[in-house]
C-alpha cells in the first residue's frame, strides 16, 4: 500500500511538471489620480453644467385646458423631440431649473428659437419681446419654472429653443455650451466618468440611430451626445471615461470608436467599459447579461451568466475600439467588477481569458452604511437616535476598514492578472436602503454626517489607503447634486455651494493637488 502511495504521488507530481506554468504579467506601476462621475442631465440638476438650461428640460408634457394635468393628447413630435403641430385649446411645457432655494442664476433670462409660434415662461418679468426671442427677468427664489409652448406652426413649427443664463448670448453658446463656473471647478481632473452624462442604466440604445445627436430637443431622453462628452473632455484636458449601452450592436460601438478616435484630443485617453454594474440586479443591463449569458450556455446561474456575459462582450468591444483606433495605446480597457466580493473579479477577468485584453479592473468600494428599516445590525430607527459623532466613530471603526479589506482583496486579484485596479466610483455610501429611506430622522442624521468636519479626515484616510494600496485612477460619485433620502452623492450640493465649506470636497481636492494636479 505504501509503494502504491509513493507511485501514486510520482506520477501526480510527472502530471503537474507536465502542465503549462500560467505566465503572470508583473502589475503595471500605479499613478494614482483623481477622477469625478458628472451627475446625469435633468431639469432638477443642480451642477448647471450648460449655459443652455434647455438642454436638461424634461419631456415635453401635453395639456389641454380645463382637463387635468398632463391630460392633453398625445403631441405629435418630430424625430428629435421638436412639437410640430397643437391640438385646439392645448399646449405643451417643459419644467427647467426646478431647483430650491435659489441656487441658480437670477436676473435676464433670453430665450431664442427658430420657427413660428408663441413662447411663454411661467416665472418672471418680460422684458423684451420679439418673433423667436424673448427676455424675461427672472428671481430664483421660490423654485424653478415652466417654458410653455402655446402656439407653433406646423410647417415652420418652432425648434432650436434655447434659454439662456443672464450674461449669455447665442454666440457665446456657440463658442462653448458650458458654463465657465462648471469648466473651472472641474479643470485638472484627470478623468470625467460619463456614465450618468450618458443615461447608461436602463439604457434602450441598441442602433446607432438610437444615439442622442446636438440637435435633439432634450439630453433628458437619451442622454448627452458623444460629440458633446469629447468637447468637454478636450477642454479640461482630461481623460474620457465611456460606457457604452448594454444592447448596442457592434455597428454601435464601431461608429462610438470611430467618432472617439475623430473627435477626442490626441493626447487623451478613452477608458472603454461595457454598461455599468452588469452585477447589480437592481439595474435591467443585469438582467439582460445574466438571461443572455444563460442562453449562451456560458453558465446555469444568472449571476454567474452576467459576469461571464460581461467578460466576453467587453472583449468584444474591446476588439472593435482597438481595429479603429488602430492600437491600444490611447485606450485603458476596463473589466468592471463588485468591490465587495472579489470573487466575483477572478470570475470575470479568468473567463476566457479576458484579462489579457484588458488593462485595468475596476471597483467601486464605497464607504458602506445602508441603514434598513429592519436591519438585524443596524436598523434605521435606533441609528436615527445617534448623535453624528457616534455616527462617524462606527463609520472610522467599521465601514471605512471594510472599504479598505475590499480595495486590498481586489489589488491582489488585479496583481494575479496583471492588471491596473482603478475605481468607477468612489466615496461616501451613507443611506437608508430597504425602507430605511423614508426615515426622515436617519435622513437628517446622514446630511449631517456628510456636512460634518470630520468627513474631511475620514476623506483623506479613505484616499490615503487607496494610494498606499496600489490604486490607480479614483473617479468619485459624485460631481454636484443635492442631497437627499436616496443619497448624499455629491461632494457639493448646488453650482453656488462654497466650496471651501464642503469637507468632502476639500478633502478631495487636496487629495488631488498632492498628487500633482492642478486642480482649484
Amino acid at each position: 500500500m505504501k509503494a502504491m502511495k509513493q507511485t501514486l504521488t510520482l506520477l501526480t507530481a510527472l502530471l503537474l511538471a507536465a502542465l503549462p506554468v500560467p505566465t503572470l504579467t508583473a502589475a503595471p506601476v500605479a499613478k494614482p489620480a483623481l477622477g469625478i462621475n458628472l451627475a446625469g442631465p435633468a431639469d432638477w440638476n443642480t451642477e448647471l453644467p450648460f449655459v443652455d438650461v434647455f438642454r436638461l428640460s424634461r419631456v415635453w408634457i401635453s395639456q389641454k385646458k380645463g382637463e387635468g394635468w398632463g391630460k392633453g393628447p398625445a403631441l405629435e413630435l418630430d424625430e428629435r423631440g421638436w412639437v410640430k403641430r397643437l391640438a385646439p385649446d392645448c399646449f405643451a411645457e417643459t419644467p427647467l431649473c426646478t431647483i430650491d432655494g435659489g441656487h441658480y442664476p437670477s436676473g435676464e433670462w433670453t430665450v431664442l428659437w427658430e420657427g413660428e409660434g408663441r413662447i411663454e415662461l411661467s416665472k418672471g418679468k418680460v422684458v423684451s419681446s420679439a418673433p423667436g426671442k424673448l427676455v424675461v427677468n427672472i428671481d430664483a427664489k421660490g423654485g424653478g419654472f415652466f417654458l410653455c409652448l402655446r402656439e407653433t406652426k406646423p410647417e415652420n413649427y418652432v425648434r432650436h429653443i434655447r434659454v439662456l443664463m443672464p450674461g449669455f448670448t447665442a454666440e457665446d453658446v456657440a463658442k462653448s455650451p458650458w458654463s465657465p463656473k462648471f469648466l473651472a471647478r472641474w479643470r485638472g481632473v484627470a478623468c470625467l466618468r460619463f456614465m450618468d452624462f450618458q443615461e447608461t442604466n436602463n439604457s434602450m440604445q441598441t442602433k446607432w440611430s438610437d444615439r442622442p445627436r446636438a440637435d435633439d430637443a432634450t439630453f433628458t431622453r437619451h442622454g448627452i451626445p458623444a460629440e458633446l462628452l469629447f468637447d468637454l473632455a478636450n477642454r479640461l484636458e482630461s481623460d474620457a471615461w465611456i460606457c457604452l449601452p448594454h444592447e448596442a450592436d457592434d455597428d454601435y460601438v464601431r461608429e462610438f470608436a470611430r467618432l472617439a478616435k475623430a473627435k477626442l484630443d490626441p493626447k487623451r485617453r478613452a477608458y472603454v467599459e461595457y454598461s455599468n454594474e452588469v452585477w447589480n440586479g437592481l439595474f435591467k443591463q443585469s438582467k439582460y447579461a445574466g438571461d443572455l449569458g444563460v442562453q449562451l450556455g456560458l453558465a446555469e446561474k444568472t449571476w454567474e451568466g452576467a459576469w461571464r456575459y460581461t467578460a466576453q462582450r467587453s472583449v468584444e468591444i474591446f476588439a472593435l475600439f482597438e481595429k479603429e483606433f488602430g492600437g491600444r495605446d490611447r485606450l485603458v480597457r476596463v473589466l468592471p467588477s463588485q468591490a465587495a466580493n472579489s470573487y466575483v473579479a477572478k470570475q470575470i477577468l479568468g473567463w476566457k481569458d479576458a484579462a489579457q485584453h484588458a488593462d485595468a479592473l475596476a471597483i467601486a468600494p464605497y464607504i458602506t452604511m445602508n441603514i434598513p428599516r429592519d436591519g438585524k445590525e443596524l436598523a434605521a430607527a435606533e441609528v436615527a437616535t445617534w448623535s453624528v459623532d457616534r455616527f462617524l466613530d462606527y463609520v472610522e471603526t467599521n465601514a471605512l476598514p471594510e472599504s479598505i479589506r475590499w480595495i486590498a482583496d481586489n489589488k491582489k486579484v488585479a496583481d494575479q492578472y496583471g492588471l491596473k485596479l482603478v475605481c468607477y466610483e468612489a466615496g461616501q455610501h451613507f443611506v437608508g436602503v430597504a425602507g430605511g429611506e423614508n426615515d426622515a430622522e436617519l435622513t437628517k442624521l446622514l446630511q449631517a454626517a456628510n456636512a460634518h468636519p470630520r468627513m474631511k479626515a475620514i476623506y483623506k484616510k479613505y484616499y490615503a489607503a487607496w494610494e498606499a494600496d496600489g490604486g490607480d485612477l479614483l473617479c468619485h460619485f459624485s460631481s454636484v447634486s443635492q442631497w437627499s433620502k436616496w443619497g448624499s452623492w455629491g461632494l457639493l450640493q448646488f453650482a453656488d455651494d462654497d466650496a471651501a465649506k464642503s469637507p468632502k470636497f476639500t478633502a478631495t481636492m487636496e487629495w488631488a493637488q498632492k498628487l500633482g494636479q492642478p486642480v482649484q
